[in-house]
Formats: C-alpha cells, structure tokens, sequence
C-alpha cells in the first residue's frame, strides 16, 4: 500500500478495492476502468494472488461493469507476469463468457482469443483447453454459444488426440437443442474449416454445414450462407459441385426472404469463390432469380452487386452473358415499384458502361439512365449524376451531352422548385466531371439564371453553389465568367436580385482573393450603400463586415470606414445596427 501514498495518481488501493464494492455503478465502473492501475501498484505477485481472486468472485455485477471487466482483462498479461503466468487470466474470463448478456459474453471470448496467443502449446493444452471444453459442456447455453469463438484458436497448436476432441465438440455444439448455439456454431463454421486439415473440412464440415444450411430456424440458415464462403475457398475445384452446389443452390431458392438477402449480399464472394465454370451454369440464373425476387430487401441486395458480379464474369463470353440474361433483369429493374431498390441499381448501373462498352452503352444503357435521372425519387437521380464520370470515359462527353445534359436541364427548369435545389446542389459535382469548357458552354448560363429565381432557398443554394464552383475552376475562371455577371446584377430594378449581388460577393470575396474583392467587388458594394431600398442598405454594412478581413488596411480604412459612418447615421434602425457592429467588429471606430 505504501507505494501508492506518494503518487496521487495511483489510487490506494483500498479505496479502489472500496469502490468496486459501492453501490453507485458509475464509481465501480471508473475503478473497473482504472484497474492497470491498481495491478501495477500491487505488482505481478499480488495481483495474481489478491486482485484476480477477488475480482473473479465480484462476478455479479451491472453489465457496463462486466464488460468493461472483460475488456480490461484481455489486456492484463503483462500484469499478471508474462505469459508464463497468462493462465491466472482464465478464471475471472471464464465465468464472464457464461453470462446472460451477449455483449459481455463476446468481449470475454475477444480477451480470450487474445490471450490464448500468448499461452505456450504446453499451457493451451494444461489450462485453455479444458476451459474450452468447460464452456462446450455447460448447462447454459450461454456457455455454449462462447465455447463456439473458442475452438478454432487453439485447434491448429494442439496435440491430434486434443484435436479430435475438439472436433467432437464442435460436431455436439452444431446439433445442439438451443438455437443460440447453433447459431453461434454456424457463424464460427467457416472460421473453423480454415483452421482445419482439408480431409477433416470434407468429411466434418460438410455434413455440419448441410445440416446447418437446413436448419429449422432462418437464423441459423442464413449464417451457413456466409460459412459457404470460406467453406468454397477450401475445397478443390472438382469437390465444390458434389459438396457445396447443392445447399447453395438450395438456399438461394430459400423460403425465408433473410436467407435469399444474405445470398444475394454475399454474391460476389461466392462468385469469386466457386471459380468461372460454377458462375456459368449455376450462380448467372440464381443471380436472375434474387434480381426477380418477390421481397424488395432481395431484390435491393442483388441489385447492388450487379456491376461486381458482371465484372467477375469469364472474360470470353461476359458481353453473351450480360446481354443475354442479366441486363433485361436489370431493365424491369429500373421502373420498380420500390425505391430502395432503384437506388441500389442507380448506384452501380453506370459501371456496367466500361464492361460492355460504347456501342452496348449508347443503345442499351443510355436510355435506362435518362429513365433513372427521371425518376421521381431524389436518390436515384444523385446516384445516376453522381457516376457520369464511368459513362463519360466510354462514350464521350459529347455523346454524353446530346443524351443525358438535355434531362439534366429539364430538370433545372422544373415548376417544382425542390425538383431545382436538387440540381443545384449535383452541380459542382458535374463541373468536376465535365470540365470546364463544357461546363461554360452548356451550363453556365443555368447556374447564373438560378440567381433571379423567384424563390429564395434557390437563390441562396445558387449562391453557395457559385462558390464551390469557384473553388473547383479558380480564382482566374471567376474573374472572367462570373465576376462581371454578378456585379451586372448590382443595377437590377427588382431589389432582390440586387441584393443576391450582395450574397454573392460574400460567398466569393474569400474564393477569389484580396485582388479581385478590392478592385472589382468593392467599388460596387460601396456604391450599393446609396440604395434607396433600406434592406439593401443594411446589407451593404453586413457585406462589408463579411468582406472586411480580405481587404487590405488601406482599403478598410480609406474607402470602407467613411461609408460605414455614414451608415451608422442613417435614418433606418436596422442599417444604423448593422453598420454599428460592422464598424465594432471590423475594429474601424
């Protein structure tokens, strides 16, 4: 104890061995938290002697103490004495990983799994071992369900016989009574066949496996379905047909909607791991199918893996492949009555133009993208513009112009003035694909038109958008293109476009530097502070304040000071306050 009086930062230890005793959660907590601490101050001996013990039978505590527990003592080998000492670990972990709380459950399988490295093959034997089999033969099936995580790290450094026992195990925990088990021994199923000999995966795995992949509950099913992964990447190629093609194919046609989603997520992965020939004859017509499904979660599912899954087809008949059976899928695909669905499609279908080329892209793909950017569902149309860039290597930009710019220009003219803010909005991301000649010649003049809109949030996101677009062509593109036409508005005779002047230099003075805000910007936002509209004036003084910290002193103190004095006297309540405080906040009084 008396190492830890001189150093505050080590707690005593009997006020932190107090603490866990306490009846607020939180002050156990903290102590649980700082428990290093407390093993560093009472050294490897004690801690091992009088901390673990202690702590082992503390065990029944609120979760968020328990899983803090389990964490912390993943991290205590060194702490206890080396790896020789790992073993004093198993203890406390052991009644954590029999909890009822899952979350504390898996966090003392993770600390296990870790330790378990630093365990010498003689200890992993002696100690790890029998706790595994401990855990695998408990009454609980909370127990059970953590034995699951636990075989396959000490499998691959453990005698035969040890091994054969394991086996065995995993054999009863696959087939045991309690869903929960089998659901955690399928989810471990494919982690465990990599750690095993290739003869054991077709003689035990398989047979779980199957037995797993048709089980009663769809829980349990659709984790077989992720075991087949690494279940296929095991077996020869010849096996693969005798041994996993059946349940695959069995499950793809699942009369649970959750085991056809989970094929249809892990598609590609299957795809790569059941080799081209399989693809050809099996996986292109189950692919058709989830595409088709009745439930739209599937169908969803299946289409987000269309560009990947068209990209791992065999090269020599990709093109017949896609033509042929997947893309009239895809065309039904594209007027679904789900929305979820046509954005998932939305999001990929634009990679299929570099698989299938130009001449495919302009007859097939191209009018199933103006269909997409058509569509009424907002996330479709950002999904479509957001990938012109993989049309555009294909086709051309000019191709791309004639066909798709014309829907993009409807749809910023639309009577709908939302329809308009979505557009403004994929603007600066189509300046960035298209360049920016093109974006002079066909879109420049919409983005300036947008300024006078009749509504406000379009003017504003307008103004926003000018910005960006600046930040993306430079300083130099502005003077020449934008500058002259928003100072053109400063004249306007409807006051509001007057004031969208305003707007705009504030948002561009810090985009186009102290250069073009003193010599072009300037002069017309001083010359505005004569308006005869009183909220254009007050703008005025706010614009100054905005633009104040690019100008130079000079500047500030020559022509901004005299003008923003003559506002503070003005006859206008609001101007004189916004002069005020511009002056107060630009340091000009």
């Amino acid at each position: 104890m008396a190492g830890a009086d001189g150093d505050d930062s080590l707690y005593p230890i009997a006020v932190l061995i107090d603490e866990l005793r306490n009846e607020d959660v939180q002050l156990r907590l903290n102590s649980i938290k700082k428990l290093s601490t407390i093993a560093l101050a009472l050294g490897v001996e004690r801690t091992r002697t009088e901390l673990l013990p202690f702590l082992t039978d503390t065990i029944y505590d609120e979760d968020e103490v328990l899983l803090a527990l389990a964490e912390q003592l993943g991290n205590f080998t060194m702490l206890v004495g080396g790896p020789e000492y790992v073993h004093c670990l198993l203890p406390p972990l052991e009644s954590l990983a029999t909890v009822e709380e899952t979350v504390v459950r898996d966090k003392a399988v993770e600390s296990l799994r870790k330790i378990s490295q630093e365990h010498s093959p003689v200890d992993l034997e002696v100690h790890f071992e029998p706790l595994v089999k401990r855990l695998a033969s408990g009454d609980w099936f909370t127990s059970r369900t953590s034995a699951c995580g636990l075989f396959s790290v000490c499998y691959p450094r453990v005698s035969s016989t040890v091994k054969a026992e394991i086996r065995q195990h995993f054999r009863t925990l696959c087939s045991d009574d309690t869903p929960m088990v089998r659901r955690a021994a399928a989810s471990k199923l494919g982690e465990f066949a990599k750690v095993l000999e290739l003869d054991y995966v077709k003689s035990d795995i398989i047979s779980l496996f199957t037995a797993l992949a048709s089980d009663e509950q769809d829980s349990v099913r659709l984790l077989a379905v992720e075991a087949c992964v690494s279940i296929a990447t095991l077996l020869p190629q010849e096996d693969l047909e005798t041994l996993v093609m059946p349940t695959l194919r069995q499950a793809a046609e699942d009369k649970s909607w959750r085991v056809r989603y989970m094929v249809a997520d892990k598609f590609s992965e299957l795809q790569k791991a059941v080799g081209p020939e399989i693809t050809k004859n099996d996986l292109v017509p189950a692919f058709q199918n989830l595409l088709k499904d009745c439930e739209a979660e599937v169908r969803a599912a299946a289409a987000n893996k269309v560009k990947e899954f068209c990209e791992n087809l065999p090269e020599d008949n990709r093109e017949q492949i896609i033509m042929t059976h997947i893309l009239p899928c895809v065309k039904e695909l594209v007027s679904d009555t789900n929305q979820h669905v046509k954005s998932a499609l939305a999001s990929v279908i634009m990679g299929l133009s570099t698989i299938l080329g130009k001449d495919n892209t302009i007859e097939h793909l191209l009018p199933l993208f103006l269909a997409q950017l058509k569509d009424e569902c907002p996330e479709v149309r950002l999904n479509i513009i957001s990938n012109l860039d993989c049309v555009n290597e294909v086709i051309g930009i000019r191709q791309l112009s004639q066909s798709l710019l014309p829907a993009i220009v409807e749809l910023a003219e639309d009577a709908k003035w939302r329809v308009r803010l979505a557009i403004i909005e994929y603007m600066p991301l189509l300046a960035g694909q298209l360049g920016v000649e093109f974006f002079d010649e066909k879109l420049n003049t919409l983005c300036m038109a947008w300024l006078i809109d009749h509504v406000y949030a379009i003017r504003e996101a307008a103004t926003c958008n000018l910005m960006k677009l600046v930040e993306k062509f430079g300083a130099e593109w502005a003077q020449n293109t934008i500058v002259p036409k928003v100072l053109g508005m400063a004249n306007d005779p409807n006051y509001l476009h007057r004031m969208t002047t305003l707007f705009c230099i504030n948002a561009l003075s810090e985009a186009c530097g102290q250069e073009i805000t003193t010599k072009q910007m300037l002069p017309v936002v001083l010359k505005m502070s004569n308006d005869q509209v009183a909220n254009v004036r007050f703008n005025v003084a706010k614009s100054l304040q905005k633009i104040g910290p690019v100008l130079d002193s000079n500047a500030l103190q020559t022509e901004v000071k005299p003008v923003l004095e003559k506002l503070a006297t003005d006859t206008d309540m609001d101007v004189k306050y916004f002069a005020q405080e511009a002056i107060s906040v630009l340091a000009l009084a």
